[in-house]
């Protein structure tokens, strides 16, 4: 095939060379040079084994198999844009199946509830959501969008920042009034642990001060997991103090269940993105998923809407 010019262009080529009688004008509406046109025609009659044209001064017209052949061709460049037509009209549809991937605990408290009003805004489309503690990859399982916490890679991804993921250090009353509360990141020495095991470096928790400092502070206890969930449970039947995701913290410090400790100091947070195959061509039901989800990721998004509009109302005017 002559470089510059497929198959489908040199279809088009062929049509144009047919319909204008000129390879000058087909070609500057192609946007190629003459030569290129004529010397692409030139190619195919020879793949052919046929002339296609009767050359003149005067421009050139079909032969009896140039008619016959641009008769096929006007019909495939028709199916072709309709084949075009109609994957620009499922592109931008937001219709069929979205796949949605997230860790489980997150998936369960936060994406779950999401999902479901997005699903309410959108009724024609359908939802396939999974959740995996282990890393997925998108292309290979044909995952349109997932939710992930921590800096991102560099790879070939799309990626849309939603938020930030912030740890609170919690412990039920029955401990602290047996341990007592601690004050600073030291005091944490006489406190069991419930280490969440899936953190790199899981057996020290760091912490930044209200002045900036960093205390790093080595734990210990009698529960490790990599389940978040389990750990909160821990925590709530007072076998230790335990670092947790806002999201994962939050109703059980609204029920009285835990109660912040070290609230001058901060843990370590996460980025939240919402990450897809690519980010060319990207499918209009991921990015009005997108869109949504970052319209629901504001300030204190851990806390849910109805809370968050009950919290507004409270404050003083």
């Amino acid at each position: 095939m002559l470089r510059g010019v497929d198959t489908v262009d040199g279809i088009r080529l062929f049509i144009r060379v047919v319909e204008t009688g000129s390879f000058s004008k087909a070609a500057a509406d192609c946007g190629i040079t003459q030569p290129t046109a004529t010397k692409h025609v030139a190619a195919l009659e020879a793949r052919l084994g046929a002339r296609l044209f009767h050359r003149s001064t005067r421009g050139v017209t079909p032969t009896e198999v140039g008619s016959a052949y641009y008769d096929k061709c006007k019909f495939i460049a028709r199916e072709l844009d309709e084949a075009d037509s109609l994957a620009a009209l499922l592109q931008s549809r937001v219709q069929g199946l979205l796949r949605i991937s997230s860790s489980v605990a997150f998936g369960r408290r936060v994406l779950t509830p999401l999902v479901l009003e997005f699903m309410r805004l959108h009724p024609e489309l359908q939802i396939d959501l999974g959740f995996e503690d282990r890393y997925v990859n998108l292309v290979e399982q044909g995952i349109d969008l997932a939710v992930r916490m921590g800096r991102l890679a560099d790879s070939s991804l799309g990626a849309r920042y939603l938020g930030v993921n912030p740890w609170v250090l919690v412990a039920a009353k029955a401990h602290l009034d047996e341990r007592g509360v601690p004050r600073e990141p030291a005091d944490l020495a006489e406190h069991p642990a419930l280490i969440y095991s899936s953190v790199m470096g899981d057996e020290r928790w760091h912490f930044t001060g209200p002045d900036g400092q960093a205390v790093s502070v080595p734990v210990r206890g009698p529960l490790r997991s990599n389940n978040l969930s389990a750990l909160l449970a821990a925590a709530r039947a007072g076998l230790g103090v335990a670092a947790l995701p806002r999201y994962v913290a939050h109703e059980s410090i609204v029920q009285g269940a835990v109660q912040p400790l070290l609230e001058r100091w901060t843990l370590p947070s996460q980025e939240v993105h919402a990450v897809f195959p690519s980010p060319k061509l990207v499918p209009e039901k991921v990015r009005l998923f997108c869109d949504f989800l970052a319209d629901r990721f504001g300030e204190r998004w851990w806390e849910g809407p109805t809370q968050r509009a009950s919290r507004a109302q409270r404050k003083p005017m």
